[in-house]
């Protein structure tokens, strides 16, 4: 008579097929303990929602070869730190200005709201973003980038320009770093300004019209 072979017994192979079934479903119960321990850290975690860094009616000065080159006041600044990555928030809004060796002012930028992104060396803006050249022209819009690697402003959003004879609107706006050359990348139309003999300003619409002007504030109003 033949002897049975090692594994045939059916005792024994329901046996290990309980062992195997038990340790699946506790390898599956304890990786979704870890799973939910790691959402717990996750959730309670400081660093993803804590600034390390907070200060209130904050203003300072940068400099370059011991030349003032910008000027910042903030109501509030935060600043966060993240595996890595760091930017800065300025929640209530930003006034940067720049300066040339002179000392005069070169350009100036205003927001409600605003990031600076240091290790990229970008700035955001957003929400009634003005911004001005030396020669006063102003710009409007709700969010605008500034590359400082690139030395550009941009955005893709709906811009107008008021300049003093005329107020031009459209969509993209590019500029360097001055504001001195900018251009709209699909201008939309123009309105020309002109004094009458009482001298307020009047306007010859060409094309539309344009949302009013409105005071630049900084923070809440």
């Amino acid at each position: 008579m033949n002897k049975p072979e090692c594994g045939s017994d059916p005792q024994s192979h329901h046996f290990r097929s309980y062992k195997i079934a038990a340790l699946v479903t506790g390898a599956a119960l304890l990786f979704y303990g870890c799973v939910n321990d790691i959402e717990k850290i996750k959730a309670f975690s400081s660093s993803e929602i804590l600034p390390v860094l907070h200060a209130e009616n904050f203003e300072t000065t940068y400099s370059d070869s011991g030349m003032v080159r910008f000027f910042l006041k903030t109501p509030e600044l935060k600043r966060f730190e993240n595996e890595g990555a760091s930017f800065v928030e300025f929640p209530r809004g930003i006034l940067l200005v720049k300066y040339n060796d002179r000392m005069e002012m070169i350009s100036s930028i205003s927001a409600r709201y605003a990031r600076q992104f240091e290790k990229e060396k970008r700035w955001e803006a957003k929400n009634d973003v003005v911004a001005i050249n030396s020669l006063g022209d102003t710009m409007k819009t709700e969010h605008l980038v500034w590359d400082e690697q690139e030395k550009r402003i941009y955005n893709n959003e709906y811009v107008q320009v008021i300049r003093p004879d005329q107020i031009i609107f459209g969509e993209g706006f590019e500029s360097d770093a001055s504001l001195q050359n900018w251009r709209i990348r699909n201008p939309r139309g123009t309105i020309y300004v002109r004094l009458n003999r009482e001298g307020a300003v009047g306007a010859d619409s060409l094309s539309g019209g344009v949302p009013a002007m409105q005071p630049v504030q900084i923070g809440n109003p």
